[in-house]
């Protein structure tokens, strides 16, 4: 498997990308050299990109390249956690469904498409609008609405492996729910579901920057791209940049982890190859 890696180029080289991303926002302040991206100079307020600020600044003055390296961290941490708590949840979900069906399956399942049934921002819009705008609040509502794409692939994937023979046989021979699932279902689950998992981490970040962008995530000062789009959309024909440069970073990430999930995707899944080739 570790051959399979290394020999995939596409793998290797968006796998470097997104390291590097990832230390970009651990080493924030070393990149930066130590300054605040909340402290700003209305003296310096709109400044076109410059060798003094390769970015150019805000309508307060401060340094645009510091707040979308610092950015990283608000969204990197922030998508991160959201990728992570619909797996969790969705998962759980679908794997309970799947082992004891019947009356708990029906309740989890309905639910699922009582909650497919509403446009998923639409629905994360609503959520956030009643807890409050936070980016707490923004991963809390993301969070309810997608953990049902989750959920629905691993009760699929359980009920496939539930008919297979290794488990009928478990099952004759006594063996517990929680074993069989520790045993046979999550092992044979999880492979698809952490690909789905990695290929879905640059559309997370788009929906929390959607999010901050309308005002339901990150609140001011804070340096969040989602928000710093919506603080340049009213100077977007004077002061550009002040959109250029969060837009490209939040492309960059999107597309770094999105050619990740897809080449993860090949490695761990051969299947689509043979398909690919007999088309």
């Amino acid at each position: 498997m570790i051959k399979d890696f290394l020999k995939n180029r596409q793998f290797m080289i968006f796998s470097v990308l997104a390291v590097l991303i990832i230390l970009t926002a651990v080493f924030a302040p070393v990149i930066t050299g130590g300054a605040d991206p909340l402290t700003g100079n209305i003296d310096h307020a709109l400044q076109a990109p410059s060798r003094e600020h390769i970015f150019g600044t805000d309508k307060m003055g401060r340094d645009i390249f510091v707040r979308v390296i610092y950015g990283a961290r608000a969204s990197l941490t922030s998508t991160f956690g959201v990728v992570i708590l619909v797996f969790l949840i969705g998962t759980a979900v679908g794997v309970i469904a799947g082992c004891f069906g019947g009356v708990v399956d029906a309740i989890l399942m309905r639910i699922a498409d009582m909650m497919v049934a509403f446009p998923g921002l639409v629905l994360a819009l609503a959520v956030a609008g009643i807890i409050g705008s936070s980016m707490r609040n923004a991963v809390i509502a993301i969070t309810v609405v997608s953990w049902t794409k989750y959920a629905r692939l691993a009760r699929s994937l359980v009920l496939k492996i539930r008919d297979r023979d290794y488990v009928s046989a478990a099952i004759v021979s006594g063996s517990r729910t929680s074993h069989i699932i520790k045993a046979y279902m999550l092992p044979n689950s999880l492979p698809i579901l952490v690909i789905t998992a990695a290929t879905d981490v640059g559309g997370m970040m788009l929906e929390l920057a959607a999010l901050s962008f309308l005002g339901f995530g990150a609140k001011p000062p804070a340096p969040e791209w989602g928000y710093m789009l919506n603080e340049g959309r009213g100077l977007i024909q004077s002061a550009p940049w002040m959109t250029i440069f969060p837009g490209l970073a939040i492309f960059l990430v999107v597309v770094v982890f999105n050619m990740l999930g897809d080449s993860l995707r090949d490695i761990m899944d051969p299947r689509d190859e043979q398909e690919a080739g007999k088309c």
